[in-house]
């Protein structure tokens, strides 16, 4: 896979390029500030980027801004954010666009290298990764709509949010598949979602309904 980062700090953008070339990958590019990450990304088009939000010069949103417009020239090209806190509405504003291909993850998950590698494989293959605090943040913003679901339901609501499987939901939650099925079914229609629990169509409806 070919990805391109842009990340400032210099020893965390180059513990990602050893990490990823270390785990078969080509780094086809580095950017260290706003300004070069889009003419990186437009060059190089890379199969995913790696992308700090905030960025030099300005250290507010230049990461993001620079995967929302190279989306926009390049549909459907994966982007996994990475951000030192969770921000809420960076998080909605890049899911805004369509949640296919699309990661935001806090920056220790780096640390956890096996779950970094699975959410940018994930990423790249068109689904979606989204750090568990952050759909809790984005859960929590969609309240009133969500008190007619169950804990359990909310609790399965938010895995399939982070693009997790019916058999790993239900390894983590210690239940049945079939169980699973049934919250989802339910969760789908209290939220009056499509009666859908296949593949990443699922995941897209629950972000879509989050980040509405």
């Amino acid at each position: 896979m070919r990805i391109v980062i842009a990340e400032d700090n210099v020893l965390l953008r180059e513990g990602l390029v050893l990490l990823l070339t270390s785990d078969g990958h080509e780094v086809a590019a580095v950017a260290g500030s706003g300004p070069e990450v889009l003419p990186a990304l437009l060059e190089h088009r890379p199969d995913a980027a790696v992308l700090d939000v905030r960025l030099p010069p300005g250290f507010r949103d230049e990461g993001l801004r620079a995967a929302i417009e190279a989306r926009k020239r390049i549909p459907g090209l994966p982007v996994l954010v990475l951000s030192q806190y969770v921000e809420e509405t960076y998080a909605a504003e890049l899911l805004s666009g369509g949640a296919e291909g699309v990661g935001y993850l806090l920056k220790d998950r780096v640390s956890r290298v096996d779950e970094f590698l699975d959410a940018l494989a994930r990423v790249a293959a068109g689904g979606t990764a989204l750090d568990p605090e952050v759909v809790s943040q984005l859960m929590t913003s969609r309240s009133d709509p969500l008190q007619a679901l169950t804990p359990r339901e909310r609790e399965v609501l938010g895995l399939m949010a982070q693009g997790l499987d019916n058999a790993t939901i239900a390894t983590t939650l210690v239940i049945t598949e079939r169980s699973v099925s049934k919250h989802i079914g339910a969760v789908f229609a209290k939220l009056g979602l499509p009666p859908t629990d296949s593949g990443h169509r699922r995941v897209l409806a629950v972000l879509a309904y989050l980040n509405s």
